[in-house]
């Protein structure tokens, strides 16, 4: 930072900037509007100043808050278009000597960029206002950012091009509005006056663009302060820049009409003959122009059309081969179409030349049948005839149309059963991954706040009012009380019974069961051993035997090969599918009561 003859308002204010928040900096900005208009400053010093400002970067965050969201800002539209103001303040009278391409080239076009994008926003929300108190604030915001504008290219006379060419000035211009069509018109007015030749600098598009809006508010719009601005505009445009008035005459042929029929006799009739006059004086003068035109393109297009014919008459001989080449093309392509067509008008006939000779043979046949079989078999034998070929035909149509719905189905069998098994593996990793997934924390209840506490209150209290309970004395509550721990005793002891009645009933099927099994796979009278009463005697043994047949039943499961257990590669390791143990534990008991 420079330190020498720095203004220590200017310098207070930048290390405030420094060390405040982001949300603080546009109200710390607008400091710099009363330091700018110090009524002591002279010239020098106010050249200063601004110089002052800029080196310490004071503009540079004026830039940057503008180009930020203007409705989070504090003061909201009103502190953008008080940052716009003090921004074309400090630029104008600013001569920057070190790295001067920097602040011409890319600040003084960003600052115009960010003051037009600003305009806009105002003008869009002016537009959409409906209290006449924000419309008559927006409106007002709206004119500071186009006063701060006009300033800023005054004092930099480059810029005005910059502001013509810029594509949200003309979307400035194009608006129904009458207060922002007014205000954005004398812009441009200024932009004139300043620099009377930008609309030559321009391109070509811009400028059409710019003229075709004028012309368009004077023949769509009765406002006469509208018409006013426009007709000024375009006489000003034809006063400065003398070659556009040729442009009015060509590219605009029924101005001349709409200014004398529409905007005669509206309060600003000087401006409107002014500009007649030089349109009908540009007319008048460019006849024999016009003349000398029409010769000089009669010219060219006889020239043109010799050069034409001339090239034609050279390509006259190969135009002749190509056009015999496709006459030949086209006849060979003739005759192999009638050739084939007379080659399948043969092919039909043929076909059906041989139809008629089987149905000769046929009825031959049949009748040389008839000459054999007994008159009184002959109706047997037609039926049996007709059976057998109605069986023939079924046959041959079920199999044509068998084969069609096979081939129609066979694609979406196949996705059937590819989604059988996708879905039957999904559903396996799903359990498995059930299975070993943890238990969620607990999560304590959500406790209700004093507001829903009292609301919930307030439900209860209305409910009571609502539905009051009747009265019942004390006397009538306690014989009450006692009646129901009567009847609670008797349900108690009442189910403890039925409880030790079901569980003795299971224990005794239980025993029934195993006893029957015992039975039904004991050997008979004449096989029995002394080992085999033992079964009959002693609990015990049927329970090993069990237990051994479930200990065979998984050895014999872990000893199977690879391709055998293909279909549980999803489940537990440590568990063994129901079929290959099958073990029937209900049909076993063990002695004792349960």
């Amino acid at each position: 930072f420079p330190m020498a003859a720095t203004d220590p308002q200017v310098l207070a204010l930048a290390a405030q900037i420094t060390e405040s928040r982001e949300q603080d900096i546009p109200l710390l900005l607008l400091k710099l509007k009363g330091i700018l208009s110090s009524p002591s400053l002279g010239c020098e010093e106010s050249n200063k100043i601004k110089q002052d400002m800029y080196d310490y970067g004071l503009t540079q965050y004026c830039l940057l808050v503008l180009k930020q969201d203007h409705s989070q800002l504090h003061g909201a539209w009103a502190t953008a278009a008080q940052l716009a103001e003090i921004l074309s303040h400090c630029c104008v009278g600013l001569e920057v000597k070190e790295d001067p391409e920097e602040f011409y080239k890319k600040f003084l076009p960003s600052a115009i960029d960010s003051l037009l994008v600003l305009g806009k926003r105002l003008q869009a929300r002016f537009i959409r206002a409906i209290k006449e108190k924000e419309k008559q604030d927006f409106l007002h915001w709206f004119q500071i950012v186009t006063d701060a504008i006009c300033w800023l290219f005054s004092g930099h006379i480059q810029l005005a091009a910059c502001v013509l060419q810029n594509d949200r000035f003309l979307q400035l211009l194009i608006t129904d509005d009458v207060e922002t069509a007014i205000i954005t018109m004398s812009v441009l007015h200024n932009i004139l006056r300043i620099n009377s030749s930008v609309l030559l600098q321009v391109e070509e598009e811009t400028l059409h663009s710019v003229l075709d809006e004028l012309v368009y508010k004077l023949s769509s719009t009765t406002n006469p302060a509208v018409g006013s601005a426009a007709t000024k505009l375009l006489l000003l445009v034809a006063k400065f820049c003398k070659q556009l008035v040729q442009l009015f005459t060509a590219r605009y042929k029924g101005l001349k009409g709409l200014l004398s029929k529409q905007w005669t006799g509206k309060g600003f009739d000087r401006e409107v003959n002014q500009l007649l006059d030089l349109l009908y004086l540009e007319q008048s003068s460019g006849k024999g122009g016009m003349q000398k035109q029409h010769q000089a393109a009669c010219l060219i297009q006889a020239a043109w059309r010799g050069f034409q014919t001339r090239k034609r008459l050279k390509k006259l001989p190969q135009a002749v081969i190509t056009l015999q080449r496709s006459f030949r093309a086209k006849r060979e392509q003739e005759l192999q179409h009638l050739t084939k067509q007379k080659e399948d008008e043969d092919l039909k006939l043929q076909m059906q030349l041989q139809r008629q000779r089987a149905m000769r043979l046929f009825h031959e046949r049949q009748l040389a049948l008839l000459e054999v079989v007994h008159a009184s078999q002959v109706n047997k034998y037609m039926q049996e005839m007709e059976e057998k070929s109605a069986l023939t035909i079924q046959r041959f149509w079920r199999g044509y149309r068998a084969r069609r719905i096979f081939h129609q189905q066979k694609q979406s069998l196949k996705e059937h059963k590819a989604a059988i098994i996708i879905q039957r593996a999904a559903c396996k990793f799903l359990e498995k991954r059930r299975r070993r997934r943890p238990l969620s924390p607990w999560k304590e209840p959500k406790g209700l706040t004093d507001e829903q506490r009292l609301a919930l209150q307030q439900k209860v209290d209305d409910y009571i009012k609502l539905h009051p309970a009747s009265q019942m004395s004390e006397e009538t509550s306690k014989e009450l009380h006692i009646q129901a721990q009567a009847k609670l005793a008797q349900f108690l002891l009442r189910s403890r019974l039925d409880q030790r009645a079901a569980q003795r009933r299971e224990a005794l099927l239980a025993q029934v069961n195993t006893d029957v099994e015992l039975l039904m796979n004991a050997p008979g009278l004449a096989e029995t051993t002394e080992k085999d009463l033992g079964a009959f005697m002693s609990r015990s043994i049927p329970v090993a035997t069990k237990a051994r047949q479930t200990h065979n039943a998984m050895l014999k499961y872990t000893r199977w090969p690879w391709w055998k257990k293909l279909g549980d590669e999803l489940m537990e390791d440590d568990v063994i599918p129901d079929d290959a143990i099958n073990t029937e534990l209900e049909t076993l008991f063990i002695g004792g009561r349960k």
